[in-house]
């Protein structure tokens, strides 16, 4: 019907390469997974990500704001978490990183914190929640 097996297109690449399956061909396959064309950010960094959104038989493009709380993981697992208050709400979105339905990333302001993980943010309310500024 048109659709092929993730398996066969493993062997495939197994056998241009030649070798065994072992983790040296997965991580080559990861590597290859890799995007190069973002812009490296920090945590504490305020960007806007640009992510396609599918909605039935279309495709658009949608922004989210906000303040870089979190990056975790490596390699094709790392993520990001990023914070915004919406409506006087806080609102969290987790990306992947290297996912191909992020279009762009763009650095709005770069931020000067001292934590790895800016969960504290949470606790707080008002313009306070969007200060990062540690002195």
């Amino acid at each position: 019907m048109g659709v092929t097996p993730v398996r066969v297109d493993l062997d495939q690449r197994l056998d241009s390469i030649g070798q065994e399956p072992d983790m040296n061909v997965i991580e080559k396959i990861q590597q290859e997974q890799l995007r190069t064309d973002l812009v490296p950010f920090k945590v504490g960094d305020t960007i806007k990500v640009y992510s396609r959104i599918k909605e039935a038989d279309r495709e658009r493009v949608q922004m989210f704001s906000g303040i870089v709380i979190n990056k975790q993981g490596r390699g094709v697992a790392e993520t990001f978490t990023v914070r915004r208050i919406s409506y006087g709400e806080g609102v969290e979105r987790v990306f992947p990183l290297h996912s191909p339905f992020i279009q762009k990333i763009e650095i709005e302001r770069p931020g000067n914190v001292r934590r790895a993980k800016l969960y504290y943010l949470r606790k707080r309310i008002g313009k306070t929640a969007t200060k990062v500024e540690e002195g």
